[in-house]
C-alpha cells in the first residue's frame, strides 16, 4: 500500500501489521499501558511504510531513545502533511495543514501545546467548535477503535500537523507572551531587572557623593587632588590585578580532554536571534546542520522580529529541515536581543539549551561536550560558557586586538573564574543551560543590553555555578572602527545596568555572593568600567608625578610621590603587558601568525576603550535601552 492510500477498515485481520483495536472506555481511549513499538510498526505498515524501513528506524529510535515516529518524521523526503494526512484518510476524519490562529481562544496553559503539540480547541464564530488533533502512530488503533464504537466522538475532530498547532499557538498567544516577556522579571523579581535605570536610594546616594565631590573640585582642587589621585590609582592596580591572577593561572593551567558523551542523549534545544541577517542566513544554516547531535533530538529555533521581512524571506527560501523553526516576535518595546529569546523560551522542548549568534560557526562537537560535562558535574552547575575565537584576526589591526582580548577573556580570565568556582559573567553566545534552570532564574532580562553578563552574575546570586568548555565557537570581529564603537559602547552601558542592578542593595549582595564573590565582581564589573574611564586620568597623574619628581634633587623626592609616580607606570605598561601576554598565551600559533604585530596598537585600543565607556555613561541617561546592531558578515568576506 502507499502512503496516504485508505487501508482496510480500522481493525481488519488481513495482512500483516493489520491494525488489532483495544478495549476502549467511554471516554475514548484506554490509557491503562503506554503504547509499544509494536503498535507503532504495525500502525506505520498499515500506513503503508515498508518493513525494512521501519526495521531501519526502530534501530535508530533504539539508539536515540525515541520512537519510531519521531525518526519518521525526521527521516529524509517524509513530509509532515502527507503523513499526517493519510492518518486521517485512514481515520476517515478531516485534515488541516494549517490553522487559523483567530480560532485559537489564547490561555495561560495554551504554551505547552509548543512543547509538546497534541490538540488545539478552535472556536468558530458560525460553527460548532472542533477540537484539532495530532494523533500518535502508537495510538492510531486505539482511536480507529474509538471512533467505531463512539461514532460521534469524531463529529468535532479534524487532523492535523504539530507544526500547525506550533504555528497558530505562536500567533494566538502573541500579545500575551510579548508582555508577559517584558514584564515578568520586573514586575515579579524587580530585584533582577534594568528596567529602572537608577532606584531612588541609588540616585540620592550618588548626589550626596557626587555633588560635595563637584563643589571641593571646584573650591579647592589643590585639597581634593592629593586624595583623589592615590584612590584612583590604587583601584585601577586591583582590577588589573584580577588580570595578573588569571596569567598566572593559565600558566599552571592543566588541560583535561571532553569526557565523553553518555547515552541516552536529551532533546537539545539551539535558539539563534536573529534581526537584518539575511546575508548569513544560509552560512547559519550550514554550520547549524553540522552540529553531531541526533536531529530527531533537535530543536533548533530562528527568532526573528516579525517585521524583519527580509531575513525571514531568506529563511524561509532554505525549506528548513523539520528540526528547524522560524519564531516571529512581536514588535514591542524594547527591542533587544534578551526579549527576543524570552519570547522564545516557552516553546523550548530541550533538556539543555545553547545560545548562537548569527554569525557563529560552532564546533560540530560542542553540544556533545557541553552534555558530557553537565552529566559528570554537580546538579547546581547552571551554564556552561564555550571560548569564542575570533577568525579574522588578520583583517585589520581592531580586529587583531579584539582577537587578542576575547583569548584572553574567553581562554584565560573565565576559565580561572570558573576552577575558583567565582560569578563568572557570560559571553554574549555560545552559553549552554539546563533549561529548567534557567527558567527558575528568570531567562535573560529584556531590558539589559548586556544580558549575558547579568544572566552569569544572576546565576551565581540564586546558588548556582558556570563552568567553560574546551570546543570553541568561531566569530567574525568588527574590522571599521564605527562598528566596533557601537558595540563596545552598548557593551560598556550593559555592564553600568548590571552593576546598577547588583548594587541596589550591597548587604543582601553580599550576603549571596560572599565576600569573595563581592570582591571578584566589582573588580570584574566595576573594576572594568573604572579602568577604561580612569585609563587617560592616568597618563596625567604619571605625567603630574614625572613634574613634581623632576622640580626637586632625586634625594628630595617623597616616597609618597615616588609609590604614586610607580604605581601609575605600572598601572599604565603593566596593562597593556598583561592584556597582550594573557592574550597571546591562550592562542594558538595560527592565531598568534594572524594577528602578527598589531599587537602594538594596544595604547590606541585602551583609548578607544575609554571613549566607548564615556559613550555609554552618556547613552545611559538618553538611551538605557537602544540596542546598537552590530551588523555580521559571511565569514568569507575580508575587510
Amino acid at each position: 500500500m502507499r502512503l496516504g492510500e485508505y487501508p482496510q477498515a480500522a481493525g481488519s485481520p488481513d495482512g500483516a501489521g493489520e491494525l488489532r483495536p483495544r478495549a476502549v472506555t467511554a471516554n475514548g481511549l484506554d490509557r491503562s499501558r503506554p503504547a509499544s513499538v509494536g503498535d507503532e510498526s504495525a500502525a506505520l505498515q498499515s500506513l503503508g511504510f515498508s518493513k525494512p524501513l521501519i526495521e531501519r528506524l526502530s534501530k535508530r529510535a533504539r539508539q536515540n531513545n525515541t520512537t519510531l515516529e519521531t525518526e519518521l518524521l525526521h527521516h529524509p523526503g517524509i513530509q509532515e502533511d502527507a503523513y499526517y494526512g493519510a492518518m486521517a484518510r485512514f481515520l476517515r476524519l478531516p485534515f488541516a495543514d494549517r490553522i487559523d490562529a483567530g480560532t485559537v481562544v489564547d490561555t495561560t496553559h495554551l504554551d505547552t501545546q509548543l512543547r509538546r503539540p497534541a490538540m488545539v480547541r478552535l472556536q468558530h464564530a458560525r460553527t460548532a467548535p472542533q477540537v484539532a488533533i495530532v494523533p500518535e502512530a502508537g495510538r492510531l488503533a486505539e482511536l480507529a477503535a474509538a471512533l467505531i464504537n463512539l461514532p460521534m466522538l469524531g463529529r468535532d475532530l479534524t487532523i492535523t500537523t504539530p507544526s500547525a498547532i506550533r504555528k497558530a499557538v505562536w500567533a494566538a498567544g502573541a500579545t500575551r507572551r510579548v508582555r508577559e516577556t517584558v514584564a515578568t522579571l520586573s514586575e515579579d523579581r524587580p530585584q533582577f531587572s534594568a528596567r529602572t535605570v537608577v532606584t531612588g536610594s541609588q540616585g540620592f546616594a550618588a548626589g550626596m557623593i557626587v555633588a560635595p565631590f563637584l563643589i571641593a573640585l571646584l573650591a579647592a582642587p589643590a585639597l581634593l587632588l592629593p586624595v583623589l589621585h592615590p584612590v584612583m590609582s590604587y583601584l585601577y592596580l586591583a582590577a588589573l590585578g584580577l588580570r595578573i591572577l588569571a596569567l598566572i593561572h593559565r600558566k599552571h593551567e592543566r588541560h583535561i580532554e571532553p569526557p565523553p558523551t553518555p547515552g541516552p542523549l536529551p532533546t537539545y534545544t539551539v535558539l539563534v536571534a536573529l534581526y537584518r541577517e539575511a546575508a548569513v542566513a544560509a552560512q547559519l544554516i550550514a554550520c547549524l546542520k553540522r552540529l553531531d547531535w541526533p536531529v530527531s533530538l533537535l530543536d533548533i529555533k530562528l527568532v526573528c522580529e516579525a517585521d524583519d521581512a527580509e531575513t525571514l524571506e531568506a529563511l524561509r527560501a532554505m525549506a528548513l529541515p523539520r528540526h528547524f523553526e522560524i519564531v516571529e516576535v512581536p514588535a514591542a518595546h524594547p527591542r533587544t536581543k534578551p526579549k527576543a529569546l524570552s519570547y522564545a523560551l516557552p516553546g523550548v522542548r530541550g533538556d539543555y539549551l545553547v545560545i548562537y549568534d548569527a554569525e557563529d560557526r560552532p564546533h560540530p562537537g560542542q553540544l556533545r561536550e557541553a552534555h558530557g560535562r553537565f552529566s559528570s558535574l554537580p546538579p547546581d552547575l547552571a551554564c556552561l560558557q564555550a571560548p569564542l575565537v575570533i577568525a579574522n584576526g588578520s583583517s585589520s589591526w581592531i580586529s587583531a586586538l579584539f582577537a587578542l582580548e576575547y583569548a584572553a577573556l574567553f581562554r584565560g580570565l573565565l576559565p580561572m573564574l570558573a576552577h575558583y568556582g567565582l560569578p563568572m559573567p557570560l559571553g554574549g553566545t555560545s552559553n549552554h543551560f539546563r533549561t529548567a534552570l534557567l527558567r527558575q532564574a528568570g531567562g535573560w532580562d529584556p531590558f539589559n543590553v548586556t544580558e549575558d553578563a547579568d544572566l552569569g552574575l544572576r546565576l551565581f546570586r540564586l546558588g548556582y555555578r558556570s563552568a567553560v568548555l574546551r570546543r570553541q565557537t568561531l566569530e567574525d570581529a568588527p574590522v571599521r572602527l564605527s562598528i566596533w564603537m557601537g558595540q563596545r559602547t552598548r557593551w560598556f552601558k550593559g555592564w553600568v545596568q548590571t552593576w546598577l542592578v547588583l548594587m541596589r542593595r550591597p548587604k543582601r549582595l553580599l550576603g549571596e555572593m560572599g565576600l569573595r564573590g563581592c570582591l571578584i565582581f566589582h573588580l570584574m564589573i566595576g573594576g572594568m568600567l573604572l579602568s577604561s574611564l580612569l585609563h587617560p586620568l592616568i597618563f596625567v597623574f604619571l605625567a603630574q608625578g614625572a613634574l613634581a619628581m623632576m622640580a626637586v634633587p632625586a634625594s628630595g623626592i617623597p616616597a609618597g610621590v615616588l609609590v604614586l609616580f610607580c604605581v601609575d607606570a605600572f598601572n599604565i605598561f603593566g596593562s597593556y603587558l598583561t592584556f597582550v601576554a594573557l592574550g597571546i598565551s591562550s592562542m594558538t600559533d595560527h592565531e598568534k601568525r594572524l594577528v602578527g604585530g598589531r599587537w602594538m596598537a594596544v595604547p590606541l585600543y585602551w583609548m578607544m576603550t575609554s571613549l566607548a565607556a564615556w559613550r555609554a555613561i552618556l547613552e545611559l541617561r538618553s538611551r538605557p535601552f537602544f540596542w546598537q546592531k552590530t551588523p555580521s558578515r559571511h565569514s568569507s568576506d575580508r575587510a
